[in-house]
């Protein structure tokens, strides 16, 4: 069975690392529209604790999570698990 590996988001909330699809800036309309559908289903997770929403993680199922940290902040966090499992293969 493989190992859950966790990606920070911010403010101690972490989401599983091989559910992600993308993660992306709430910056575009198409985006926007996404959160206000992803609200009205009840799949939305906000986890900004208040803060400006600088991130949206969109997860596998449907479900997308807003975070205060910048898409590439979460990108480099997640990197060094990449090049972990890459050694480990060797």
């Amino acid at each position: 069975m493989a190992e859950v590996q966790f990606l920070n988001i911010g403010y101690g909330s972490h989401v599983a690392i091989n559910k992600i699809v993308a993660i992306v800036h709430p910056d575009s309309n198409p985006i926007r529209r996404l959160i206000k559908q992803a609200r009205e289903s009840g799949m939305l997770v906000d986890a900004t604790y208040g803060r400006r929403t600088r991130a949206v993680i969109i997860m596998d199922g449907g479900i997308v999570v807003l975070s205060a940290v910048l898409p590439e902040t979460l990108v480099s966090r997640g990197e060094w698990d990449e090049e972990d499992e890459d050694e480990e293969e060797d």
